[in-house]
């Protein structure tokens, strides 16, 4: 049977994969010029050979372009979820992780390079303790600074020791806007730091708003009787703060009458040492009848200052109306014979005092015979410790101690340096 003759192929348009025209291979010719068993009749081309775009790869390119749509919206739907889940959830938050550092060491390193201020290791190993101890590190107001705005958010310190830091009133504002905010620090002792008067407004705004803190050492600070003026005001409204050191300062006449005045109206303080100060003539007779008005402290110390006759006078009266004062140190006060039996007249009254210490006073041994008569001449009177201390006393001193001891068997009296209890049995003296 002859052979027809093949139709010839026509010619193929170029698509998207195509090779260009002439840069075929020798096989892709002599695959186009043989013949094919499914050529349709009449010099048609069979539609295998017509060039047109694998509808695979169409599809195939259309359903990525769908899936990566799809894929987006999926993406922000899930983004949008997770952006309420973290409304709904704030507690995961970086920010609130930050804010419940219970110790404040990371905001204390960040504080430090902030500030160019070289951290203290003693600080950051020590910031758990419950009773932190800073005193002698020189950290000056700069270094104050980074310290207590660490210790603000701060739950471990109870008791925060800061005396002998050169933080002057810089350093001292800073910690005081830190006690404004931390609720656990009750005891603070910033003595030795020279806070001077910006320093005791800082405090004194600080004890108008702290209701936490029960203790305040501010000795040695340099605080005259301007500071006066503003501790004496946060005096007359904080009412929480129960011990408070103001000892070895300026504090002269008027800051005895602004601190007399605060001391009669306060309800809180328990404990005061203003020893070591200039309290005398008015000051001193205006401060005593504070203390005559008040009815809680309990321990008050005003040793070497300048009372004098007039400022024991008062004392001596207040003596007689108060009823809550428990120990009272007037040592070194230039108290003579005449201060000495103004005091006696209001020990002879007084139920309450345990603990006198007249020592150092020019009262000689015929002031320390009258204020032991008086005692003996009080069935009301607790008194335990009776100090005549570095005063010279005569014979007739020690024939009165019989007498005394038959009242009051546990009276311990203190003179020369040695103390002496007096007992029935004189062998044992």
């Amino acid at each position: 049977m002859p052979k027809l003759p093949l139709s010839p192929v026509p010619e193929q348009e170029n698509d998207v994969g195509a090779q260009p025209p002439g840069s075929g291979s020798s096989s892709d010719a002599s695959q186009s010029g043989s013949s094919s068993p499914d050529s349709a009749v009449g010099g048609k081309a069979s539609p295998r050979y017509v060039a047109k775009p694998p509808e695979s790869e169409s599809c195939h390119a259309e359903k990525t372009e769908d899936h990566s749509e799809e894929g987006e919206h999926e993406e922000e739907i899930k983004e949008d979820v997770e952006s309420e889940e973290e409304w709904d959830t704030d507690l995961e938050t970086e920010d609130s992780k930050k804010v419940y550092d219970p110790t404040g060491k990371a905001k204390y390193l960040e504080i430090c390079q902030t500030y160019g201020v070289t951290p203290v290791s003693y600080f950051i190993r020590h910031m758990k303790d419950s009773e932190l101890s800073l005193m002698h590190h020189g950290l000056g107001p700069k270094g104050a600074k980074p310290v207590a705005l660490s210790l603000a958010s701060n739950t471990s310190v109870l008791k925060l020791n800061l005396s002998d830091n050169w933080l002057n009133g810089d350093g001292t504002a800073a910690v005081a806007e830190m006690l404004k905010e931390n609720c656990y620090i009750s005891d603070v002792d910033l003595s030795e730091n020279s806070l001077g008067m910006k320093g005791a407004k800082a405090l004194s705004a600080m004890l108008q708003e702290n209701t936490t803190l029960v203790s305040l050492k501010l000795s040695g600070d340099e605080l005259n009787d301007q500071a006066a003026k503003y501790l004496a005001g946060a005096l007359l409204t904080n009412n929480k703060l129960e011990s408070l050191d103001l000892s070895h300062n300026a504090l002269g006449e008027s800051a005895g009458e602004v601190l007399g005045a605060a001391i009669a109206e306060n309800a809180g303080l328990k404990e005061l040492d203003l020893s070591w100060n200039c309290l005398r003539g008015q000051g001193a007779v205006a401060f005593a009848k504070g203390l005559g008005a008040n009815i809680f402290l309990r321990v008050l110390d005003l040793s070497y200052n300048g009372f004098g006759n007039k400022g024991a006078a008062a004392l001596g009266e207040a003596l007689k109306i108060n009823n809550v004062l428990e120990e009272f140190n007037v040592g070194n006060n230039r108290i003579s014979l005449e201060g000495a039996l103004c005091l006696a007249l209001g020990l002879k009254e007084n139920k309450t005092l345990r603990s006198l210490s007249v020592a150092r006073n020019p009262i000689q041994s015929e002031g320390c015979i009258r204020i032991l008569k008086a005692i003996h001449a009080n069935p009301g009177a607790v008194l335990e410790v009776l100090d005549f201390s570095e005063i010279v006393l005569k014979q007739d001193f020690s024939g009165l101690c019989d007498a005394v001891q038959e009242t009051f068997p546990g009276l311990q009296i203190k003179h020369d340096g040695r103390r002496l209890s007096f007992r029935t049995d004189q062998s044992k003296v």
